[in-house]
């Protein structure tokens, strides 16, 4: 065999075991962060139903985790309930259940924050979806965006969004915005610039009955 022939023969070698490599995994994780700020918690009843959408949508393999955006929400205590469904569909079933029991729960109880930390969740979120090591990661964050922090946070620098696909929901106007429109689309365009230039994607989703739409793409990954 000639010297050509055996280099051919390792480079086709080569490309099918590099065609071998670890499969990227298929299963999906979702962080949503609820905005508890102000008056933005009339709206909570609204994320009622996008959790109950991804309840019905999410699957065995599958991780959801629900936080609220606080003072400071860049720690555990803020998750409101996560989990990982179990891979038999009966256990599945009653851990959605108790899931949706926790967030009625936290609905009935839940109290108005004075500040709203939108960055510190948005880190905590990463670190739960980058733990679950999902093939498909997202983040729904339910607010009306404006960021409002405590004297002495730190919250302006880049976040290493990773591939992760980040959704803003109900992004409702402020009486300010009324004023001034610019303000709002100065948040929009700001949060978009921050989550692309940290690799991830961006888009807003303001019609509820669009849901649907939020995780369409899961399985392409």
């Amino acid at each position: 065999m000639g010297v050509k022939a055996v280099l051919g023969m390792f480079a086709v070698l080569s490309l099918v075991l590099a065609g071998c490599g670890k499969p990227v995994p298929r299963n999906t994780a979702v962080y949503m962060l609820i905005d508890t700020s102000g008056t933005y918690t009339q709206e909570i009843e609204k994320a009622q139903k996008i959790i109950n959408y991804l309840l019905g949508t999410l699957a065995t393999g599958d991780s959801l985790a629900v936080a609220k955006i606080d003072s400071g929400s860049f720690s555990e205590k803020d998750i409101v309930a996560k989990v990982t469904f179990d891979s038999k569909p009966s256990q599945a079933n009653s851990q959605k259940r108790a899931f949706q029991t926790a967030i009625n729960r936290f609905v009935g109880r839940v109290s108005s924050s004075a500040y709203t930390d939108i960055t510190g969740g948005m880190i905590q979120g990463i670190e739960f979806l980058n733990e679950t090591g999902a093939g498909s990661k997202y983040i729904l964050v339910f607010s009306d965006l404006k960021e409002e922090i405590q004297k002495g946070q730190v919250r302006d620098f880049p976040i290493n969004f990773n591939g992760i696909k980040v959704s803003a929901i109900n992004v409702t106007k402020l009486r300010t915005d009324n004023v001034d429109p610019r303000e709002y689309l100065d948040r929009l365009e700001a949060w978009k610039t921050r989550v692309e230039s940290g690799g991830g994607t961006w888009r807003v989703v303001n019609d509820l009955n669009r849901i649907e739409t939020l995780l369409g793409d899961r399985r392409e990954n």
